[in-house]
C-alpha cells in the first residue's frame, strides 16, 4: 500500500517563519531577548515560545514585538523576506519624496537596456587621418543626422582655439574639458554622428562613457596613410622636425589598437574612395541596427 506523504501544518509553517525571522531580527540588533521583552512588554517566556515557533502568541503580542523591532507586524508573518532597516527607511523617504524625485528614482532603479541608452548616437573613434570628420560629415547628411566633432564643441564652450585650449589647460585640462563635452552632447542628442579626438580611448573613465552611451566605429587605415592624409589637410606637425616621426606613429597605433578594437564595428579605409568608405560606413549601420533600437 502507498503511503500518503504528509503535508505540512500550514499553521506551523507560519509559526515556524515568525520564529525565525524574530529570533534573526534580534540577533541582528544585538538584542539580548530579556531587553526585547522590556522593550516590548512581552514576557521572556513568550519570546522564549515564539521564537521556538511554539505555542500560539496572539496578534497583539506579536504587534508589540515587530514595533519594538521597528518591523511592520506583516514582514515577520508574510512569506516574502522582510526588508531591512535600511530599505525601510529608503521605502518611507520614497513616499515621502516629491513626484519628481519619485520619477527620477525609478528611472535611476529600472534595468537599463544597453542599446536603449546608446539609442541612436554613433561615435566615430581611430586616430587623425582616418577619415572621422570627413566620414562622419557625410554619414550624418546621408543619415539625416545631426554631426558634432568634439573638439569643435569644446572650442564653442571655451570661447578658444583647440591649440589654444591645449596651452591654457594642459593636457590633464584638456581631458577634463572632452569629459564634459561628452556628458553635454549625450544630455542634448538621442541621435547624432560624433568624431572624437584619437587620444581619447586612452582616458579610461570618458571612453567608458562613450562606449557605454554611443555604438562606436573605429575607422582604420594603414600608418603611411594616416600620415598622408594628414599633411594633405596641410597639417605637417607629424614630420616637420622629427625624422623617426612615422616609427612613433605606428608604435602609437599598436599601443592603441586593443582599445580601438573595443568598438562595437570597425570600417578599413585603406586605399578606398570617400564614397566607398562612405557606404561601408553606412552598411555597418544599418547592419548592426544602430539607428532602430536593434542593435545588442
Amino acid at each position: 500500500m502507498t503511503e500518503t506523504p504528509l503535508v505540512a501544518d500550514p499553521s506551523q509553517q507560519l509559526k515556524n517563519r515568525v520564529a525565525a525571522r524574530v529570533r534573526s531580527q534580534r540577533k541582528a540588533q544585538g538584542l539580548p531577548r530579556r531587553v526585547l521583552s522590556e522593550m516590548s512588554d512581552v514576557s521572556p517566556r513568550y519570546l522564549a515560545q515564539l521564537e521556538a515557533g511554539e505555542g500560539n502568541i496572539s496578534i497583539a503580542l506579536l504587534h508589540r514585538i515587530a514595533l519594538a523591532l521597528g518591523l511592520p507586524v506583516d514582514s515577520l508573518l508574510s512569506e516574502d523576506a522582510p526588508q531591512d532597516r535600511e530599505a525601510q527607511r529608503i521605502g518611507e523617504l520614497y513616499r515621502e519624496a516629491s513626484p519628481d524625485v519619485q520619477r527620477a528614482v525609478r528611472g535611476l532603479l529600472a534595468p537599463q537596456n544597453p542599446a536603449a541608452l546608446r539609442a541612436g548616437r554613433i561615435c566615430l573613434i581611430g586616430l587623425r587621418g582616418a577619415g572621422k570628420s570627413t566620414l562622419g560629415k557625410l554619414a550624418s547628411e546621408a543619415l539625416n543626422l545631426p554631426f558634432v566633432e568634439l573638439n569643435r564643441e569644446i572650442e564653442r564652450e571655451t570661447g578658444m582655439p583647440l591649440a589654444e585650449v591645449m596651452a591654457f589647460y594642459g593636457q590633464e585640462g584638456y581631458r577634463a574639458l572632452e569629459a564634459d563635452a561628452i556628458s553635454r552632447v549625450v544630455a542634448t542628442h538621442d541621435r547624432l554622428v560624433l568624431a572624437v579626438a584619437g587620444g581619447l580611448v586612452a582616458e579610461e573613465a570618458t571612453y567608458e562613457q562613450v562606449l557605454q552611451r554611443f555604438h562606436t566605429v573605429w575607422l582604420k587605415t594603414s600608418p603611411v596613410e594616416h600620415m598622408q592624409r594628414v599633411r594633405a589637410q596641410g597639417d605637417l606637425r607629424p614630420m616637420q622636425g622629427n625624422p623617426a616621426a612615422m616609427e612613433q606613429l605606428k608604435s602609437l597605433l599598436d599601443a592603441r589598437v586593443p582599445l580601438y578594437r573595443r568598438a562595437d564595428a570597425q570600417v578599413d579605409t585603406s586605399s578606398k574612395t570617400v564614397k566607398s568608405s562612405l557606404n561601408d560606413l553606412l552598411k555597418v549601420i544599418a547592419s548592426k541596427g544602430f539607428l532602430d533600437g536593434a542593435a545588442e
